[in-house]
């Protein structure tokens, strides 16, 4: 097995835990803890550079699409989901419902949420494009106040839009 190592990035919406190996990203989670991270490594694998860059160009608003090789452990199922979760276009969302039709199977709804609140590559696998079927904000392992920021900072690169929700 890779050897996988971790990098933080103080993001507009915390810190983030960025864990991967020379050949992928595993995971990108907000690390909300009052421990604090481990010491620098003075070497890091240029994925985890490229992640951290590529993040940095998303919060600037010079990116949309990110272009990184992801590997997360999951069942079949949340594999599907979170295949579904990275199509949906930037500064969009969409029902809980809709993506459990788009897995092929409507009445699947609260196994799609689940699924999607597995997702541990936060950001890049767009799950805080999610929404309730009456358009609320519901669910967001991150909190529903980072949701509404990233939901938001999404309106504002794409339609110049200051605030929805």
């Amino acid at each position: 097995m890779a050897d996988t190592l971790s990098t933080y990035y103080h993001s507009p919406v915390g810190l983030l835990k960025i864990t991967g190996t020379n050949d992928y990203i595993s995971e990108v989670i907000f690390h909300d803890t009052s421990q604090k991270p481990e010491g620098k490594k003075k070497h890091f694998p240029p994925m985890l550079i490229n992640c951290v860059e590529q993040l940095i160009q998303y919060f600037n608003g010079q990116r949309r699409q990110f272009e990184l090789p992801l590997n997360q452990s999951g069942t079949p199922f949340q594999q599907g989901v979170w295949a579904e979760l990275v199509q949906i276009p930037f500064g969009r969302t969409i029902s809980y419902l809709e993506l459990a039709r788009r897995t092929g199977d409507t009445k699947a709804t609260r196994a799609v949420a689940n699924a999607n609140g597995k997702n541990n590559i936060a950001i890049i696998v767009p799950c805080h494009r999610v929404i309730g079927a009456n358009k609320e904000l519901v669910g967001y392992a991150g909190g529903l106040w980072r949701k509404k920021w990233l939901l938001e900072h999404e309106a504002k690169v794409a339609y110049g839009v200051q605030t929805l929700f």
